[in-house]
């Protein structure tokens, strides 16, 4: 066993994804065709913004001899659906934004990634499609728009998960916990890709963008941990409106709107300014 970097961290998914000839192959095993990517971009952002929130796709890449657009996202939050379903569609419109008859200039891929799985249940599988096909009252689909967005959860993979995809779910599964065998993947290109996973081959910059992302995340287990034992100090009740309280105030540091919070706190927005408020005052 030998010590990696996990992909669970982003830092670590765009470095070893970001190059062309995996990104390109794990968009064939993924999709089931033939694609090639000679350029990846990292934190692609389109040059004018559409619709009310500027979208920005952790990898990028166009094949334009075949007119097609991939995006790969790595994702640990529990609000994948809406957010990348969102994404898909804006980058769908960048596509017909400039064509007066709305025809679609490339076909878009969004390819989303979940290295942990929500406990709410929500995900119980290794791979989900969505895609804009329609269907007849025979049940026929009618292959008119070739789009697809696909989710991908590596810790469900299984034996009814496609051989080419699994291959891939099986090995950022298999580094997760930061340990993996070096004969893990079997073939070339993963032997590659475990060696420049060792932690003692990263780059300082990189690991620093690691070990603040780990720290994120150790610092959000121990706020999950406190509002607990506040509960069990105070009370049910009491715990619920602590963990609240702070759940507002992070968001807000997050640069969330008051709409957004109020939603995902079950407040209205003058009871999330008044938490503010209350906040600032204490300060």
């Amino acid at each position: 066993m030998i010590e990696v970097v996990p992909l669970k961290y982003g830092a670590a998914f765009k470095r070893i994804f970001s190059q062309p000839d995996v990104f390109s192959r794990f968009a064939q095993d993924v999709l089931g065709m033939e694609l090639h990517f000679d350029k990846v971009h990292t934190e692609y952002e389109y040059p004018e913004q559409i619709g009310f929130v500027r979208s920005r796709y952790d990898l990028f890449a166009e094949d334009r001899e075949r007119r097609v657009i991939v995006e790969i996202q790595h994702v640990k939050e529990q609000d994948f659906f809406d957010r990348f379903l969102y994404y898909h569609l804006i980058s769908m419109a960048e596509q017909v934004r400039s064509f007066s008859s709305y025809r679609f200039e490339r076909t878009v891929f969004t390819i989303v990634v979940l290295t942990s799985v929500p406990r709410d249940g929500s995900v119980n599988f290794s791979c989900a499609v969505s895609d804009f096909s329609p269907v007849d009252e025979r049940g026929s689909k009618i292959s008119v728009y070739p789009h697809r967005l696909v989710f991908l959860s590596p810790p469900q993979a299984g034996p009814d998960t496609p051989p080419a995809m699994r291959r891939w779910l099986d090995f950022i599964a298999d580094s997760l916990d930061g340990k993996m065998e070096e004969s893990s993947g079997g073939e070339d290109m993963f032997r590659r890709l475990i060696e420049e996973m060792r932690r003692q081959k990263i780059d300082p910059a990189v690991l620093a963008e690691i070990k603040d992302e780990a720290a994120w995340e150790e610092a959000k287990d121990i706020f999950k941990k406190e509002g607990l034992e506040e509960g069990i100090e105070l009370g049910m009740e009491k715990g619920a409106l602590a963990q609240q309280r702070k759940t507002v105030l992070q968001a807000r540091q997050m640069g969330m709107e008051l709409a957004a919070i109020a939603a995902l706190v079950g407040l209205t927005e003058d009871e999330v300014r008044e938490l503010l408020r209350t906040d600032s005052r204490a300060a």
